[in-house]
């Protein structure tokens, strides 16, 4: 298996809760193993997502608005 880190560019998040739910969010997309999310309030977050498997960036892009976050851009 072949890791790859995706890059998520997430407006909208101003919080410490804004990073629990992105996390819990991309965490529970399948093939996810780790989430790392930078919060810069007011500005454009980072999320730094680890895979096992080849992930969609779509599904990724899903699970933070379904967090209630709007992804900007995506770096494979």
């Amino acid at each position: 298996m072949s890791q790859s880190n995706i890059t998520l560019k997430i407006d909208g998040m101003t919080c410490g809760h804004c990073v629990a739910s992105v996390t819990e969010e991309l965490r529970e997309v399948e093939g996810v193993t780790d989430v790392e999310v930078f919060l810069s309030a007011g500005g454009t977050s980072t999320a730094n997502v680890t895979t096992n498997s080849p992930v969609d960036n779509a599904v990724l892009t899903q699970a933070v608005q379904e967090a209630g976050y709007t992804v900007v851009s995506t770096d494979a």
